[in-house]
């Protein structure tokens, strides 16, 4: 990383800083993914009650990871396919927690989503964690996405940013539970990955605060 990055208030608690990341770092974090795939490999989740399959492909790193399948969304402490326990946290992605989250505990659940050209995810709240307190860190990189957001109601007004290879974003605070999605990936805007596409990292506390 860097020296500071500038960091963009988009509404309370919501802040994007722009090239958290700088390009050794993100190849050095993008190397790390590659070898937490090794170990658990990227699976299709799947919606609550109907089954349909999202669009991401995903996998998790920590203690705890976040699966979604046909009896509902959860964490849990092992691969929801071949059953072993979550690879650890990269430095670099714990790194970004320190430095962005302003909280005491350590993340125990880091997301990884890997959204392929066409790849989208509509908009929702991250609320499935008992320690609200905590935010939602997330680093993105390769591809661009248009990431949009809006306030705790679903029909409140909606904006919209380009987050590119290298951004994070902080969802916390008044924020916390605020509508959120990628309308779209611009394939072509990143020459990190060999393959176009995004790799979007989100670290999360899971439990009660201080647990």
């Amino acid at each position: 990383m860097s020296g500071p990055a500038p960091r963009l208030t988009l509404a309370p608690g919501l802040v994007h800083v722009p090239g958290h990341l700088d390009r050794a770092a993100q190849e050095r974090l993008r190397d790390a993914i590659r070898e937490v795939v090794r170990a658990a490999p990227l699976f299709v989740p799947r919606m609550p009650r109907t089954g349909t399959p999202f669009s991401v492909r995903m996998t998790n790193c920590g203690p705890l990871g976040w699966v979604s399948d046909e009896t509902g969304y959860r964490y849990q402490a092992t691969h929801p396919e071949t059953h072993a326990p979550w690879p650890e946290i990269p430095e670099l992605a714990r790194a970004a927690w320190d430095a962005l989250a302003d909280h005491p505990d350590p993340p125990q659940a880091c997301l990884v989503n890997w959204y392929e050209p066409g790849a989208r995810m509509g908009l929702h709240q991250d609320r499935d964690e008992a320690d609200l307190s905590a935010p939602v860190v997330s680093l993105s990189l390769g591809d661009t996405a248009v990431f949009r957001y809006g306030g705790t109601t679903r029909k409140a007004p909606t904006r919209s940013i380009r987050l590119e290879s290298g951004d994070a974003l902080v969802i916390g605070g008044p924020s916390r539970l605020a509508f959120h999605g990628i309308d779209r990936i611009l394939p072509g805007t990143s020459t990190l990955l060999t393959a176009p596409g995004r790799i979007n990292l989100t670290l999360r506390r899971v439990g009660e605060p201080g647990g």
